[in-house]
């Protein structure tokens, strides 16, 4: 059972994938409280991007908590399905647009420079094969200058992962819970 954490919405359960489909793969409840707990300040009235949304949970998150709108992107049309319903459910859909991309090859798909950007890619393909989609995501956001002067990027991945360094990208801060890594980018000055 999927529940949004904070703000308007708090305790309304949102509609996932049942349990035996492992193709998303939800953002847990202790490591999304923290999350949004550091991200408190900035939150509000931001334009937040959410990549690989899944169902939308976190982008769905953020506009409970005062986000001024959020752009979802993701590839699966079960996923895009998801977050349509997760929205009209809760009367959000003129807070949000969802957009259908690769988010490593459509980038050319968003417009804006977004206050926030959170991004929590799959960890492995359908062949359990890991993916490596952290850099090369953010390797594009500074490419197409996403990010406002004083945004973040929150970067979700499995600990194994290894990011190098991204030119014009700050690494702040890094949290780690169980097997997964979220680190912290700001452009660098």
């Amino acid at each position: 059972m999927l529940k949004i954490i904070g703000g308007t919405y708090r305790g309304r359960q949102l509609k996932t994938l049942p349990k035996d489909d492992l193709s998303i793969r939800p953002m847990l409840g202790m490591m999304k409280k923290s999350v949004f707990d550091i991200i408190t300040p900035i939150l509000p009235n931001s334009l937040f991007l959410d990549l690989y949304a899944g169902v939308g949970s976190v982008g769905i998150e953020a506009l409970s908590r005062g986000a001024k709108r959020v752009i979802f992107a993701e590839k699966s049309d079960k996923s895009i399905s998801l977050i349509k319903y997760n929205l009209k459910m809760l009367g959000l859909e003129d807070s949000a647009d969802v957009v259908k991309c690769d988010v490593v090859k459509g980038f050319n798909n968003f417009q804006n420079k977004y206050d926030i950007i959170f991004m929590g890619p799959p960890y492995k393909d359908d062949n359990k094969s890991a993916l490596a989609l952290t850099y090369p995501t953010l390797k594009n956001i500074v490419l197409f200058s996403f990010l406002k002067e004083n945004g973040i990027v929150i970067s979700q991945r499995h600990i194994k992962e290894t990011v190098n360094d991204i030119l014009g990208l700050d690494n702040y801060r890094t949290e780690k819970y169980g097997d997964t890594a979220v680190a912290f980018y700001r452009m660098k000055k």
